[in-house]
């Protein structure tokens, strides 16, 4: 075989073994995930990611939203589940679609009994609708006080106290430093708490702010859950350890972890340039939960309580 000829057949060899090689998840471009490596932690049999978002533009984005991805679908989706080995997980409607949430409620009956949600309502939603939201699989609402939207302060009270009677709670994602003006709102709420992304607190400062004090406040009185995700947000040191975000992350572990919960936060749409390692993610959470029965707490039987999962 000429040397030419000989060289294109390698080429094209090797690009086709390395395509059969390679799991499907190992495209970024499919999965919004970087990295090809399965995690070193191997989750626990009926682990639940409990913050993860899908991005269709079959759905229309609520005008004036800022936070506008691309396409993050249920299908790839599945592929970071096959890749971590987690089964279960919670969709959160984002800020892009306001108060629709036609495109949750469709990836919620596309994934069946595995999946729960959280919409995203205001003081109009009427009684009828929140029971159709129930039977759809929605078990909370969020409050996203970080981009400006649905949702505003003055409906925290009042929808709580509406929602109680689901058995549903309140999501919150906020800054950490607004966290102390908001104590008095959050301690007053007639049903669970979840603060978003290990509470948002803020770099520099983390354990001793005023921030991680009001979360701890929060989290000791017993009805605030705190959700492992998303320590890209607020790190000032980043990946791949969040060495700023792991005291903070482990203290409020070992606060509480039977109110501790997982998430991805896949397809971090935060995340513009690139996207985080999820495989690598989940390792590194696993390692600041540590203890094999706190482990199965947080990635198990707190979210099957909380979402109500048999």
């Amino acid at each position: 075989m000429p040397n030419r000829k000989r060289r294109e057949f390698l080429h094209y060899a090797g690009a086709a073994m390395t395509a059969c090689a390679l799991p499907r998840w190992a495209s970024a471009e499919e999965t919004w995930s970087s990295g090809t490596e399965l995690p070193s932690f191997k989750l626990p049999e009926g682990a639940i990611d409990c913050h993860m978002h899908i991005y269709d533009d079959r759905f229309p984005v609520a005008p004036g939203t800022t936070l506008r991805p691309p396409n993050a679908t249920v299908e790839q989706y599945r592929l970071v589940q096959k890749r971590l080995g987690v089964r279960r997980n919670v969709v959160v409607t984002p800020s892009t679609y306001g108060t629709d949430n036609r495109c949750t409620l469709d990836a919620l009956k596309r994934f069946g009994t595995n999946a729960r949600g959280v919409a995203v309502v205001d003081s109009a939603v009427s009684d009828d609708e929140l029971r159709n939201l129930h039977s759809g699989g929605i078990r909370a609402i969020r409050f996203n006080l970080s981009y400006p939207g649905a949702t505003t302060l003055d409906m925290l009270a009042p929808l709580a106290a509406r929602i109680s009677a689901f058995g549903w709670h309140i999501e919150l994602v906020v800054q950490g430093a607004r966290l102390p003006e908001l104590e008095r709102h959050l301690v007053a709420l007639p049903c669970p708490l979840v603060i978003d992304h290990i509470a948002h607190v803020p770099q520099p400062g983390g354990l001793s702010s005023d921030a991680f004090r009001t979360a701890a406040r929060l989290v000791e009185k017993g009805r605030t859950w705190i959700t492992l995700s998303g320590p890209y947000v607020d790190s000032r040191v980043g990946a791949p350890a969040y060495d700023d975000i792991a005291p903070v992350a482990r203290a409020l572990i070992g606060m509480a972890p039977e109110r501790m919960l997982w998430g991805t936060d896949w397809p971090h749409p935060t995340e513009k340039s690139s996207k985080p390692d999820d495989a690598h993610l989940l390792d590194l959470f696993a390692s600041w939960i540590g203890r094999p029965d706190w482990q199965q707490l947080v990635f198990v039987s707190n979210p099957s309580k909380l979402y109500g999962f048999s």
